[in-house]
C-alpha cells in the first residue's frame, strides 16, 4: 500500500477571478429562475390556480436562497481580497 501525496493545486489569481466570475453567473442565473417563477406564480394567481401558484413560489424561493449562497460566497471573496 503507497501513500502517495498530491500536491495542492495553487490558488491563483486568475483562478480564484474565474471563481468569482462562476459564482456571480451563478447567482445571476437563480434570480432569473426566482424571477421567472414569481411572474409564473402571479399569472396562475390571476387564473385562480392557488395551489400551482404555491408551488411556484416555493420553487422561486428556493433559487432565491441558492442565489444568495453564491453572492455570499462572492462577498466573503471579496471581503478576503480587500
Amino acid at each position: 500500500m503507497s501513500t502517495e501525496v498530491k500536491e495542492a493545486t495553487p490558488k491563483t489569481a486568475a483562478t480564484e477571478s474565474q471563481k468569482g466570475i462562476d459564482n456571480h453567473k451563478k447567482a445571476a442565473m437563480h434570480l432569473e429562475q426566482a424571477a421567472k417563477h414569481h411572474h409564473e406564480a402571479a399569472k396562475l394567481l390571476l387564473e385562480g390556480n392557488d395551489e400551482k401558484a404555491c408551488g411556484c413560489v416555493a420553487k422561486a424561493q428556493g433559487h432565491s436562497i441558492l442565489a444568495k449562497k453564491a453572492q455570499k460566497k462572492n462577498l466573503k471573496k471579496m471581503a478576503v481580497s480587500k
